[in-house]
């Protein structure tokens, strides 16, 4: 879906005529214009003067050249593109600005072969910035929120499950010590019975390093307890996130949601390169096209831009931001390992990241001050990213 509107820039006929054409689907403009013979005449006049300030002819000085040698050293078609480039790069600012146009990258511009006396025509395609208009995200968040005091436990039916896991790795192990082939061993610990299984007592506690298997089974408790606090918080976070998506209203260039199409196929690639896997075998085995993958990426990939948006855009009205003394430590740590990367890239990468999780842990706070009056904050912008 797109539309379209005519104007011109300046209020008489030797101003600019220009046509724009907005893509919403792509959230993109496309504007076209055409900048009248008089002022390309002008703008080819000042080219000249440009190139004779430089310009080494034989029997002139730089700078003393008359118009006609300039012309005929470099050529009316030299001067004339010269001449457009810099119309252009003058001319397009000013409608983008005349329009209200936010965009958020240079535009791809495409200028038409210019001819002396005749009106230059040119078009420039550029992303426009989000429109995010956010959910009640504070609303959100509470609805997901787990209620007060009411924690999560590991019941005895999981614990004695741990430990009869435990006991069969224990036999798996003794096997493999004892000559046991690592397949064969994995199939025979498998089969034995539960109570043929060996027994996880002090002796057994001791060699791993606690107390006694008292300890041991407290801390197996504990670490039980604390995956399942990891997995209910990564359960709640996709939840609320999917509500923010569902519920905000966000307009955004087709162009972020390439960006984590591409980011999902370098990650990929990485993935089976570590698997000793080629793209080619991968699309084999799964039956598919590259087309049909990216086909199956596309809602995933227009949920991860939205995602990116509310959660930049969270940060924006709540003000939040990473330490300062924590970004820097961690911008330390990860140059020891990211040796290549450029410092202000890794910074921007992991501040990114720090920010994000500000914000989610912001939505999780279980208080009254998260519900306090969201109407009374900016809830719509335009934002550049």
């Amino acid at each position: 879906m797109s539309d379209e509107t005519k104007t011109k820039v300046g209020n008489n006929p030797r101003e600019t005529t220009v046509k724009i054409t907005r893509d919403a689907e792509r959230w993109e403009v496309l504007v076209e214009a055409e900048i009248p013979a008089g002022i390309i005449l002008t703008y080819r006049e000042h080219a000249v003067k440009e190139i004779q300030k430089t310009a080494k002819i034989d029997g002139f000085r730089p700078g003393h050249a008359p118009e006609s040698e300039i012309i005929r050293v470099y050529g009316e078609p030299a001067i004339l593109r010269r001449a457009a480039e810099d119309a252009v790069q003058r001319e397009l600012p000013e409608i983008l600005a005349s329009q209200k146009l936010p965009i958020v990258e240079t535009p791809h511009v495409n200028i038409n072969a210019p001819e002396r006396g005749m009106p230059l025509t040119f078009s420039a395609r550029a992303a426009l910035a989000p429109e995010i208009k956010l959910a009640d995200y504070k609303v959100i968040a509470k609805k997901h929120l787990p209620a007060k005091g009411k924690g999560l436990e590991v019941s005895d039916e999981e614990h004695a499950k741990a430990m009869t896991h435990l006991k069969r790795e224990r036999a798996r192990i003794e096997k493999v010590e004892a000559g046991k082939k690592p397949a064969e061993a994995a199939e025979e610990a498998k089969a034995i019975g539960e109570k043929d299984l060996p027994e996880l007592d002090d002796e057994f506690a001791i060699s791993i390093g606690y107390e006694s298997i008292a300890h041991f089974h407290t801390k197996v408790r504990e670490n039980m307890k604390t995956e399942k606090e990891r997995q209910a918080k990564d359960v709640r976070r996709q939840a609320i996130i999917e509500d923010l998506v569902k519920n905000s209203k966000i307009s955004y260039p087709a162009i972020l949601r390439e960006y984590e199409i591409n980011e999902m196929e370098a990650r990929l690639k990485d993935d089976l390169a570590g698997a000793g896997m080629t793209l080619e075998t991968y699309l084999a085995q799964m039956k598919k096209t590259w087309e049909q993958i990216l086909a199956e990426w596309k809602a995933p990939s227009d949920a991860r831009a939205k995602t990116r948006l509310i959660l930049g855009e969270i940060a924006r009205v709540e003000k939040i931001e990473p330490d300062e003394e924590a970004l820097k430590q961690e911008v330390e740590h990860a140059k020891k390992h990211y040796k290549d990367a450029t410092p202000e890239a890794l910074r921007a990468h992991i501040a990114h990241a720090m920010r994000n999780e500000a914000v989610l842990k912001f939505l999780e706070k279980n208080d009254d001050s998260i519900a306090s009056e969201f109407d009374s904050k900016d809830k719509s912008a335009t934002i550049s990213v």
